[in-house]
């Protein structure tokens, strides 16, 4: 097994994290736990106290994890459903970083990917579920 070189700067992950129809494109590098999304501060680009605790949850339940900054690029979707994609290519750069982390991830749920879509409206109806009104007489 040859050492890997590490450049300044130079990505040591990357991983790829989708929810609803948003992509976010994560890299980690060394550094001191700083979060970035689109060129902004996570907590100044997720405004509400639930998507800045979504995605921190790798850096509150490793340790390690504060030892690496992150640069994440985010398309689609709205920002809770970002906050969830940041939140899986995190956990999965982390993961292309030390694979001995997986257990751990696995645990508390973060390399569970949430499948759930916008169910299509059918034909019919007004909308995916909801009927016109019946009218008997």
């Amino acid at each position: 097994m040859t050492k890997k070189k590490t450049v300044k700067g130079a990505p040591l992950g990357h991983g790829v994290g989708r929810r609803k129809s948003a992509v976010a494109r994560v890299w980690l590098k060394k550094g001191s736990g700083k979060i970035t999304v689109n060129g902004e501060e996570a907590s100044n680009y997720f405004v509400t106290d639930i998507t800045r605790m979504d995605v921190g949850t790798p850096f509150r339940l490793l340790p390690q994890a504060a030892g690496y900054d992150v640069s994440a690029n985010v398309k689609g979707g709205g920002f809770v459903s970002q906050a969830g994609a940041v939140k899986l290519g995190i956990s999965r750069a982390m993961l292309a970083v030390d694979e001995a982390l997986r257990p751990e991830l696995r645990k508390h749920g973060l390399l569970t990917v949430d499948s759930r879509l916008k169910e299509r409206k059918k034909y019919g109806q007004r909308s995916a579920r909801r009927k016109f009104q019946f009218v008997k007489r």
